[in-house]
């Protein structure tokens, strides 16, 4: 009867300006930048049901307060849509943040005793992990040794790996629970490193010789995995990400992890979890049953790896390394194989990621990626290249030609830039981390933080892109200046391309009517900063689907 009653009274109300229904929130005061190519900048936001219902001036949006609103003043603060990271290992920082933290030691001995500290504080038996060890910190970068570790472990198992996960340093008592010993021979896809005058293994391995380790160490339980996305979940939403797009590092356990936290009301991010391209019959078969997700947690895409990483030299390359000459890199898994899972994943219209770094890796993918659509025939795919690093001029434009998104992490670079030079010299350098060089071929461009191996904060990802100052503060001009990007291509590539690369473009990456309320306010507007101040900004709230789940002590209450 209420419903028949209104209707008739628009009816008799032609002309009439009826006042629509109150929103939820209303967010005025501020600047709103909405992502949308050419659109102007907002001043205010209102939001009902989880999805915005008006954007513009306080004016256009006054109509939507009603007694029931919730009011935010945002005090000429910056609103942004959601930042969305491309790429991240979230379990494994969820992990890393209950660890011992190796990522900052700088010389053998506090490398020790960072160990023996954590060493002391953990239950008899457990093993110690984690770490993001940089050795590029290090005197003459020197990897490290089993020695540094053995007399501090007090009877831990230790495995603990480099920042990029691409070598770990294991005591000799993990080598020995492992049976690596002299005689054991590189795996296929990795390097057992030898002490050059004994030929004992040292402890480091690198790619697939860390599969060693992993068939012996113990799977952390259910709770584990909870506890670490709780504190993974809390870490993100302080650095204003309101999704992740994950491409795990626990194989299906990761995905399972969030549906825990999904069906128990505990996840408030929006994941996009990958499973192992090897995996692709089991996805297959598995959204054949259970469909592709929901608003908050969506799956449908594979993970795969054609190499290693620079900072292990098994990044693969054309070239030898110039710090390396004898290696020009290693090749993680068969190449037939990958292409025939890749063929056969997308002939189950799955998405496929394929990490590639070294300029042989981008160059295969590309070449494999132009034989399946030749196969298959064109339509939305969405391939990506996850990293992209190290380029051969003539494949930049391939990207775009292909539809290839290009699914980069740019504080790589700053990191990366301290000593990248001396892998690959001053001509391999011009076209590593190419933001530039991929957007003047309409590359789409995609960033995140590749978390743990940088830093989650995507305004440290966007002063990264913007400067391209290296951390050791050696490169106050920028590191290969010519590819720096101005700070919109940044935040573009944070919000609208990473939603279209994960194939969300229509809920989620604007600030659009209709569109999710998936939002971040920044005390400092970063459009008219000076770049080199954006690490200075801070989230002041992050909201998701109009609910606010984090505010900065401190702030305005409501």
């Amino acid at each position: 009867m209420i419903t028949r009653s209104l209707a008739m009274l628009a009816i008799l109300c032609t002309g009439c300006t009826i006042a629509p229904q109150p929103a939820d929130l209303v967010l005025t005061g501020g600047t709103v930048w909405t992502g949308i190519e050419g659109a102007p900048l907002a001043q205010a936001m209102a939001v009902r049901g989880g999805r915005i219902v008006a954007v513009g001036s306080g004016a256009d949006v006054q109509r939507y307060i009603g007694q029931g609103t919730r009011r935010l003043d945002l005090g000429k603060r910056l609103v942004l849509p959601g930042f969305i990271d491309d790429h991240t290992h979230f379990l494994s920082g969820g992990f890393q943040l209950g660890s011992v933290d190796l990522r900052s030691a700088s010389s053998p001995a506090e490398f020790t005793r960072r160990i023996d500290v954590f060493a002391r504080s953990l239950p008899e038996g457990r093993w110690i992990t984690g770490g993001d060890w940089d050795h590029e910190l290090f005197p003459r970068a020197q990897l490290p040794r089993r020695e540094w570790i053995d007399s501090a472990s007090h009877g831990h198992p230790v495995f603990v790996n480099r920042l990029d996960g691409h070598m770990a340093l294991a005591s000799t008592r993990t080598l020995r629970l492992a049976g690596i010993t002299r005689a054991t021979k590189d795996p296929p896809g990795g390097t057992i490193v030898r002490d050059p005058r004994t030929h004992e293994p040292t402890g480091v391995l690198k790619d697939a010789a860390m599969d060693l380790v992993y068939a012996v160490l113990p799977d952390p339980s259910d709770a584990e995995f909870d506890d670490a996305l709780r504190r993974g979940q809390a870490h993100a939403l302080s650095y204003g990400v309101t999704m992740i797009e994950d491409v795990g590092g626990h194989g299906w356990r990761d995905l399972e992890a969030f549906r825990r936290a999904e069906n128990s009301g505990e996840l408030k991010l929006r994941v996009y979890s990958f499973v192992p391209l090897a995996d692709w019959h089991r996805l297959r078969d598995f959204m054949n049953k259970m469909g592709s997700g929901s608003a908050r947690l969506r799956w449908g895409g594979l993970k795969g790896f054609v190499d290693g990483s620079l900072g292990s030299t098994t990044a693969w390359f054309f070239d030898p390394y110039d710090d390396a000459p004898g290696t020009s890199g290693l090749v993680v898994s068969d190449t037939a194989k990958l292409r025939e899972w890749i063929l056969e994943a997308d002939r189950a219209r799955l998405q496929v990621a394929m990490h590639a770094i070294g300029d042989r890796a981008n160059n295969w993918i590309l070449d494999t990626y132009d034989w399946v659509e030749r196969q298959d025939g064109a339509r939305d795919r969405r391939f990506r290249v996850e990293h992209a690093q190290h380029l051969l001029p003539s494949d930049i434009k391939r990207f775009s030609q292909l539809g290839v998104l290009a699914s980069m992490q740019p504080y790589h670079a700053i990191d990366d830039g301290r000593w990248a030079q001396k892998r690959i010299g001053p001509v391999r350098i011009r076209t590593t981390y190419a933001f530039r060089s991929l957007l003047a071929q309409h590359a789409r461009l995609m960033f995140g933080s590749d978390w743990t191996v940088a830093p989650i904060d995507p305004l440290l990802g966007i002063y990264a892109a913007v400067t391209r100052r290296t951390i050791d503060g050696r490169n106050p001009n920028g590191w290969v200046p010519d590819q720096k990007i101005g700070v919109e291509d940044a935040l573009r590539a944070y919000t609208v391309n990473n939603a279209y690369g994960a194939f969300a473009d229509r809920d989620l990456g604007t600030l659009a009517r209709g569109k999710r309320a998936d939002m971040v306010v920044l005390s400092r507007n970063i459009l008219k900063l000076d770049p080199v101040h954006i690490p200075d900004a801070r989230v002041d709230y992050t909201i998701i689907g109009g609910e606010i789940v984090y505010v900065r002590q401190r702030q305005a209450s409501f």
